[in-house]
C-alpha cells in the first residue's frame, strides 16, 4: 500500500512516497519516490525570527508541485509536518492558512519531542534485534533530536535547539551546548553496548565518503578525521572535490562537529546510517494508525 509524507524541515522540504508492508510482525516502508527541495527556511527564521516573503512563495510553490503529484500517485493517506524553522517562525500560522488556501494541503507544526518519538519509535521496529539499546540521532537545520529506545521501547528523549544552519549562523547558545552534554552523560553509563543509530543527510554523506558505506557506519576515529579535511576545504572545492551539492556543502561540516560532540560525550565508538528520517518515520505512525482504527487490515 503506497502511503506518503511531507516532512518541512529548516533546510529542506521532502516528499515521500513509501510503500508500506508488514514484515516479521512490524511494518516496513520501502521508499517508491524522494523528492528534496533545499528551501532552507531556517535561514530566515534563526535570524530574523520571521519566514521571508520570497521563502514563502518558494514554500507555497514546492506545496503545489507536491500536490499535483501527490494526485497522480494517489497514495492511501498523506501525513504533513513541520518542524524546528517553522517551529519558531512568528508568522508560521500565516503560513499554514497559505498553504492551506493555495494548495488544500494541512500542514501540522511539531514540537521537537513529538519529532524525536516519531524518528526513532517508528524505525526502530525494522532496524534493531530485541533486547538492544539504542541511541537515535537526528541532526536537522534547526534543531537535534534524540532518543533512547531498548528492546523497541522508547525510554526517553529530547529536542536541542543545535542544528547545521543554526551553528553556521553561530546562533548555537553555550548553555544549549551544556544542557546537551549533560543529558548525554545520564545515559551514557547505562549500557557499555548502546548501538548509535544516526539520520540526517549529512551524516549519510560522510559515511559514505569517510566511513563503511557498505555497511552504512562510521566509527569516531574517522569521523574526526572526516572533520579535518572537508574542513580545510573550501566551499567550492567540497562541491567540485566531494561532489557536494551546494546546500550540503556548507551543512555538513557543523553536521560533523555535532555528530563528534554527542559521540565523545555519550562514549559512543561509531554511528550507523540507515538512510531513515522524519518522513519515513511519518509514513510508519500513519499505517499503524490506520491499522488501529481498523481502517486497513
Amino acid at each position: 500500500m503506497l502511503f506518503s509524507s511531507i516532512d518541512i524541515g529548516s533546510n529542506a522540504v521532502r516528499l515521500l512516497l513509501a510503500n508500506v508492508f508488514e514484515k516479521n510482525g512490524y511494518a516496513v516502508a520501502d521508499k517508491a519516490s524522494l523528492i528534496r527541495v533545499p528551501l532552507r527556511l531556517g535561514m530566515d527564521v534563526f535570524n530574523t525570527g520571521s519566514i521571508s516573503e520570497e521563502r514563502i512563495d518558494s514554500l507555497v510553490k514546492t506545496m503545489k508541485a507536491f500536490s499535483y503529484l501527490l494526485e497522480v500517485y494517489q497514495p492511501i493517506a498523506l501525513t504533513i509536518c513541520a518542524t524546528a524553522a517553522m517551529r519558531e517562525a512568528a508568522n508560521k500560522d500565516e503560513i499554514v492558512k497559505l498553504i492551506k488556501a493555495e494548495t488544500n494541503l494541512d500542514v501540522k507544526v511539531i514540537d521537537g519531542l513529538t519529532e524525536a518519538r516519531i524518528i526513532s519509535q517508528y524505525n526502530s521496529n525494522t532496524l534493531l534485534p530485541d533486547g538492544e539499546r539504542t541511541i537515535f540521532i537526528d541532526v536537522g537545520g534547526g534543531s537535534t533530536e534524540i532518543s533512547i529506545i531498548e528492546n523497541h521501547r522508547f525510554l526517553a528523549s529530547e529536542s536541542f535547539s543545535i542544528g547545521t544552519i543554526r551553528l553556521l549562523y553561530e546562533k548555537v547558545a553555550d548553555d544549549e551546548w551544556n544542557r546537551l552534554k549533560k543529558w548525554l552523560i545520564k545515559f551514557r553509563g547505562t549500557n557499555p553496548n548502546m548501538i548509535c543509530m544516526g539520520s540526517g543527510g549529512n551524516i549519510n554523506k560522510i559515511t559514505k565518503l569517510y566511513g563503511s558505506y557498505k555497511n552504512d557506519f562510521i566509527v569516531f576515529k574517522d569521523l574526526q578525521k572526516a572533520l579535518k579535511q572537508m574542513e580545510k576545504l573550501t566551499i567550492d572545492e567540497r562541491i567540485n572535490l566531494l561532489g557536494l551539492r551546494p546546500d550540503r556543502a556548507d551543512v555538513i561540516v557543523p553536521a560533523a562537529k555535532i555528530f563528534i560532540f554527542i559521540m565523545q560525550w555519550a562514549l559512543l565508538e561509531k554511528v550507523f546510517a540507515p538512510k531513515i528520517g522524519l518522513a519515513d518515520g511519518l509514513v510508519l505512525k500513519t499505517y499503524e494508525d490506520m491499522k488501529k482504527e481498523g481502517l486497513i487490515k
